[in-house]
């Protein structure tokens, strides 16, 4: 089983910018201890033969594809509303100081 000391805790803590009490040194390191213990449990576990499992909802793509969709309004339209326009662009006011 692998072992963190209270050391390897406070070092994490000062590599993380974090400042802990000595309790709580003391409690991470027994939580991290505890987490540790699991992880082992689940390294020793025979998963010789089975295949990994990738997902489990059995969806194949979650997402749509990709589309451009359109008002059908066409950029001559578009750019006879606007109050100024420059080579086929909107005109607007300098933002930048």
């Amino acid at each position: 089983m692998t072992q963190i000391t209270k050391g390897d805790v406070a070092k994490l803590a000062q590599l993380a910018r974090l400042n802990l009490s000595e309790d709580e040194v003391e409690q991470y390191a027994k939580e991290i201890a505890t987490i540790f213990h699991y992880i082992d449990k689940l390294q020793s576990v025979d998963t010789e033969g089975l295949e990994p499992t990738y997902q489990v909802t059995g969806l194949h793509s979650v997402t749509r594809p990709d589309e451009v969709a359109g008002d059908g309004a066409l950029q001559p339209d578009l750019l006879n509303n606007a109050p100024d326009t420059e080579n086929n662009l909107f005109k607007v006011k300098r933002m930048v100081g």
